[in-house]
């Protein structure tokens, strides 16, 4: 099982970790306004993509720690895609047949140790992919959604994975509210993207990105968060 991660997926967030203009790790950011333009393989008219280890998935009824070797623990809060086949070098206009379920998720960041390995050119995984960094919330099938795709059965549904809302809460006070058509890469395009270079395999999951109002933790904080209005997300903070 691999869990594939996009960063800098959703304008406001690039803006409000001023990664709007300037470039991170050889790429450059899109800013605000920027929208894929061609099909290079690399650069910001492509998703920017990490992977965190099996190891980094937090089972869904224990707490998150705070790790000793970070001082800013952030949260960001993601929708969650996951695979249910296997695929290799996905055309784009059918990479909806390879997921049915989403739920929120968390992407648990060292920002500070992020921070400084970037400061210094070096690799950042360490700061994203550390034990129990990745937190899932309760699956929804998407037909529970309201989103029929084609090749389905039944009338396909003018509501599509990019018009679905979502919001997060930080002991009582919403802290990020997010909505997936604001999204620079696509749900489709991200899977077609990814599956050139890794095979995609059953129970894969996918963070599609974060909206802007990412902050620190604490110990004792309770997170939890909506899609569409459900409660699919809770999480205590240790």
């Amino acid at each position: 099982m691999k869990i594939i991660c996009v960063g800098m997926n959703y304008a406001r967030h690039n803006q409000e970790l001023n990664h709007s203009i300037g470039e991170i790790e050889g790429i450059t950011v899109p800013a605000a306004s920027d929208k894929p333009t061609d099909d290079a393989l690399i650069g910001a008219h492509n998703p920017t993509i990490f992977l965190k280890p099996e190891t980094a998935l937090l089972r869904s009824d224990w707490p998150f720690y705070i790790p000793d070797f970070s001082n800013d623990v952030q949260y960001e809060t993601e929708l969650v895609v996951k695979i249910n086949r296997l695929g290799k070098s996905i055309p784009e206009r059918f990479a909806h047949r390879y997921y049915e379920e989403v739920t929120l998720g968390l992407d648990f960041t060292c920002r500070d140790l992020q921070r400084q390995l970037k400061a210094k050119g070096l690799p950042w995984e360490i700061s994203k992919g550390f034990d129990n960094s990745a937190f899932c919330g309760e699956w929804i099938k998407l037909k529970d959604l309201g989103i029929v795709r084609p090749d389905e059965d039944g009338t396909p549904s003018e509501k599509t994975i990019q018009d679905l809302h979502f919001e997060m809460q930080l002991n009582g006070e919403t802290r990020q509210v997010g909505y997936t058509g604001d999204m620079i890469h696509t749900v489709d395009k991200i899977i077609s993207y990814v599956s050139r270079f890794y095979i995609l395999k059953m129970g894969d999951l996918i963070f599609t990105g974060t909206p802007a109002g990412v902050g620190r933790l604490s110990e004792g904080d309770l997170i939890t968060g909506q899609l569409e209005g459900r409660q699919v997300l809770e999480c205590r903070i240790r």
